[in-house]
């Protein structure tokens, strides 16, 4: 609760709005080509202020009345919620699967100087 309170401070220090939230996003892909094309283009149109793409992970998962077993990438996403939905829906429109995992979390706590940046990041000209 300790961390909170200063991390409040820290916002209104800099003159942040405490309504801007960061999120962390989650979405998988199957081709390197792809997960860097959506990466570059969250960046591009400042939906992103950074993603990272992880090889070679194993999803296990059920699709079409089968359990199925792929490796994937994962492009994890750092944003802020007053973009959740615009990010949500590029995906959603982006994206080669039927139905793309994308998943969102709040970011609690974090380096107050990288937090500042995501925003100075999507509010760049």
């Amino acid at each position: 609760m300790k961390t909170y309170k200063k991390f409040k401070i820290f916002l209104k220090i800099m003159n942040l709005k405490v309504e801007n939230k960061f999120m962390i996003f989650f979405v998988t892909i199957g081709k390197i080509e792809d997960a860097e094309n959506l990466a570059y283009k969250l960046v591009e149109q400042k939906i992103a202020a950074c993603c990272n793409i992880i090889e070679n992970i194993t999803s296990i998962y059920f699709w079409n009345n089968k359990i199925e077993k792929e490796k994937e990438y994962l492009i994890i996403i750092k944003t802020m919620q007053e973009k959740k939905n615009e990010l949500i829906e590029f995906i959603k429109k982006n994206h080669p699967y039927q139905v793309p995992e994308c998943i969102g979390f709040n970011i609690e706590q974090g380096n107050n100087n990288y937090l500042n940046w995501i925003l100075e990041t999507l509010n760049r000209k």
